[in-house]
């Protein structure tokens, strides 16, 4: 019984969702591969397998060189596009033992598309079988903070990320380890909840390598799917916290300070800031719930994160190497209160192949200021402007394999006193998807 229940548990770890990877660090779904045959490799403790998805697209911007979180910046004489946003090889291998319990599990995957090619996870997990709670992660792996940040590319509805996501988890990956608390036991009082926590690099995959010896430390504690039984209705939550931050090369940061009734982004020069922690502190909450409809369901997801994000003058972007000033001087850091959120409203159309899609985020990078406040004579940048979001879209599934998505992009930036953000900017974006997926 023991031995079946085992082998049970293992094909559950390939099977995480009835879709595929819905998460960044799920194991690879098989559920699929052992009905149709695709790909899979199973030996009496071992299972391989391959998959990977592809994201061909054309995009229409409102106007030429529009810079944007919505597929990377446009050209500076270019307002449409034919790209490969994506395309993913990923390969996944399961070890047992002899009682067909989980020993080690290792995945890679790159990502190719016209712009080269590119490691996007590499790593392995081992399970301890004593107690069967506990796993440790190490390698190239998301990072355990919020929801969206670690909701695969493949199955999330929206094209893109958040601008906040990717503001603050750049590449989603970085290089660390991680221990889970996840118990694997049918029937367990402890069934409902995940906890993860992880010290990581800190830059991620935006630089080549960890830049200062500061790492930084994330955990998640999450709800795991509950079905309400009367109504069907699916509820999941977490909350995440991250402590980070990047040391100080230079006597100089930036700081908001409040003076003469107003805030003014002022540096100190002290000899104490080089070698001082900038602070990349940050708390956030999510929500999912499914509503389950006559055909399909509708969905609605929401997540807040706010703290305190250390960046540069000209962006709040996380650096993926230590800043440079002209002349090869270290750039002083900026160190700014943000917050920023997302919200989901998914709708199957009669049909469990017609999917609408509504999505409003935002992203204020210093929510200490606001409109004409944001203003070069008090020290701010366009790094300091506040992003507002809405976006409408449809999704068609054509077959097991192929989606294609319709989806318009409203990008709203707010009115201030720097130049060239005095109004509105013309950068509103509509994408045309096909995903091919096996």
């Amino acid at each position: 019984m023991r031995s079946g229940r085992y082998l049970l548990y293992s094909l559950l770890l390939f099977s995480s969702s009835a879709h595929g990877q819905r998460f960044l660090t799920d194991m690879m779904d098989t559920s699929t591969a052992l009905g149709k045959g695709i790909y899979p490799i199973y030996q009496q403790h071992d299972r391989l397998r391959f998959g990977g998805y592809m994201q061909p697209q054309f995009q229409y911007a409102q106007d030429k060189g529009v810079k944007n979180y919505s597929g990377g910046d446009f050209a500076p004489n270019s307002n449409n596009r034919f790209m490969l946003r994506r395309g993913r090889i990923r390969v996944d291998y399961l070890h047992n033992n002899e009682k067909n319990q989980p020993l080690a599990y290792f995945a890679f995957q790159f990502d190719g598309t016209e712009r080269g090619v590119a490691i996007r996870d590499f790593w392995g997990r081992f399970f301890e079988n004593k107690v069967e709670m506990f796993a440790v992660t190490a390698g190239m792996f998301a990072r355990p903070m919020g929801f969206e940040a670690n909701f695969s590319s493949s199955d999330r509805e929206a094209p893109e990320r958040g601008r906040m996501s990717q503001i603050l988890m750049k590449t989603e990956r970085d290089i660390g380890a991680m221990l889970t608390f996840e118990t694997r036991r049918k029937g367990h009082v402890l069934r409902w909840m995940k906890y993860d926590i992880g010290v990581f690099n800190g830059q991620g995959l935006a630089g080549p390598a960890d830049y200062d010896s500061h790492k930084d430390i994330i955990s998640r504690f999450s709800v795991k799917p509950r079905t309400l039984k009367r109504s069907g209705i699916i509820i999941s939550a977490s909350v995440s916290g991250f402590y980070g931050g990047i040391v100080s090369q230079s006597p100089l940061i930036y700081r908001n300070s409040k003076g003469g009734g107003r805030y003014s982004m002022l540096s100190d020069s002290l000899a104490s800031n080089t070698g001082y922690v900038a602070p990349r502190h940050y708390i956030g909450g999510d929500m999912q719930i499914k509503i389950p409809n006559k055909k399909g369901f509708s969905e609605l997801r929401a997540e807040y994160i706010r703290g305190l994000q250390t960046g540069t003058a000209a962006t709040s972007e996380t650096p993926g190497s230590y800043p440079v000033a002209a002349g090869s001087a270290v750039a002083p850091l900026y160190v700014r209160q943000f917050d920023g959120a997302y919200f989901y409203y998914i709708q199957h159309l009669g049909s469990t192949k017609h999917l609408s899609i509504l999505k409003f985020d935002w992203y204020d990078p210093n929510r200490l200021v606001k409109g004409t406040e944001v203003n070069p004579t008090y020290g701010y940048t366009a790094a300091d402007v506040r992003y507002n979001t809405l976006g409408i879209g449809y999704m068609r599934l054509l077959n097991a394999h192929t989606k294609l998505t319709l989806f318009y992009d409203h990008i709203m930036n707010e009115s201030t006193a720097i130049s060239g953000y005095t109004k509105d900017l013309k950068d509103n974006i509509f994408t045309c998807r096909v995903q091919f997926r096996f």
